[in-house]
């Protein structure tokens, strides 16, 4: 029985975790439930899987969840504050942690889990963008399992060999597959009169707000660039992305010798989910089998980097390094906050982030103090980028 430590549960890969633990309850218990301020999803969520704990970081949403627990006769711990989840993620009640929370904010607990030895499911693509060498480096130390849990690199895992050698023995690249987004083929000057509405409208897969965008500038892919570097130890030479309309082939690996080896799958998080909660055994998803037959095509394209400048914009943070990455994704998320509110059109996003690279010096990422340094510097000066924008 595995005991899990849910982070980000009410978010979409919290839901979609606990779909799948729910088809095997004689392997999975949920231990610990966490996410930021929506204590309605939390209440639903302890009433289904009644964990020990359920930790929401904001302190008001947290005292609305411990009054709701207490109606209804529930005996769920409520703690909060980012101090409580570092701490439940580490305690020796859990051994599996699911890394779920968007954005840097999971930073602190992804460590602490994988400082800790655990079992670390990796959704949160931040953690390993921001500090991917500390958190590679720690999980060598503690003995820690890293399972990514990104289709694209679930894909990938499954597709390697399983020595787990750093970097993969015969392999030249790998390939990273993307939707291409909303926007596909539509030229940069057409992408400057789109809306939020048709930004968020994913052609394939359901995704939160923030990921949503990011797919649609391909930012998500970009970091995606930068994740697979820290896991799987190639350059960022060594790592190709190909839009992939049809996001039936998750990532290919191309060895050597002149195979490929490609994962295909539904459009659907059960998949990579269930194959990292059941690893190295295989589990029921509740996903729909691809059907084959109704395969009608499967088409690949390079990625156009003139619409799309963010995709570009990664790949020369993972060759600039230090703390060039965590300054891309800073900038990034301040960025995406200001086209969802209405202050910075679409393609201003790029050209936010871009400015701030431009503007702040790359330093050592040689603690998790210097990442989180560089993660507040450069969304101060994004604010004040975009405050510009807005203003001008």
């Amino acid at each position: 029985m595995k005991r899990i430590a849910l982070i980000g549960a009410t978010g979409s890969i919290g839901r979609n975790t606990l779909d799948v633990m729910a088809r095997s309850p004689d392997r999975f218990v949920l231990t610990v439930a966490a996410a930021r301020q929506d204590d309605v999803g939390m209440t639903e969520i302890c009433q289904r899987f009644a964990p020990a704990r359920a930790i929401l970081v904001d302190a008001s949403a947290a005292a609305r969840l411990r009054t709701r627990l207490t109606e209804l006769g529930l005996e769920t711990e409520v703690l909060s504050g980012a101090d409580a989840l570092v701490a439940a993620v580490a305690d020796g009640a859990v051994d599996t942690v699911v890394a779920a929370i968007v954005g840097a904010a999971g930073l602190p607990s992804t460590m602490a889990a994988v400082a800790a030895g655990k079992r670390v499911l990796l959704a949160n693509k931040e953690a390993l963008v921001c500090a991917g060498e500390l958190l590679i480096a720690a999980a060598a130390g503690s003995g820690a399992t890293l399972l990514p849990l990104d289709s694209e690199h679930n894909a990938i895992f499954q597709c390697l060999p399983q020595d787990h050698t750093r970097p993969p023995r015969g392999v030249r690249r790998l390939w990273l597959t993307a939707s291409g987004g909303p926007f596909r083929g539509m030229s940069r000057r057409a992408l400057a009169n789109v809306t939020t509405a048709q930004a968020l409208k994913h052609p394939n897969w359901q995704m939160g707000p923030k990921i949503s965008i990011d797919s649609a500038t391909l930012m998500n892919k970009g970091l995606e660039v930068i994740e697979a570097h820290h896991l799987f130890g190639l350059p960022g030479a060594a790592i190709r992305v190909l839009v992939h309309p049809q996001s039936t082939v998750h990532s290919l690996v191309e060895y050597i010798d002149g195979s490929f080896l490609a994962q295909l799958g539904s459009a659907d998080m059960r998949i990579p989910i269930a194959h990292a909660l059941g690893w190295p055994e295989r589990i029921d998803s509740g996903a729909p089998s691809l059907d084959l037959l109704a395969l009608a095509r499967l088409d690949f394209a390079e990625p156009d980097l003139d619409a799309f400048p963010c995709l570009r914009l990664a790949f020369a943070a993972l060759d600039a390094g230090g703390t060039a990455p965590a300054i891309l994704n800073a900038a990034n998320e301040v960025a995406v906050d200001g086209f969802l509110n209405g202050d910075l059109s679409f393609v201003a996003i790029a050209d936010v982030v871009n400015e701030v690279l431009n503007r702040l010096g790359t330093s050592s990422a040689h603690s998790i103090a210097a990442v989180l340094d560089a993660d507040r510097a450069a969304r101060d000066m994004a604010m004040q980028v975009v405050k510009g924008a807005v203003c001008g």
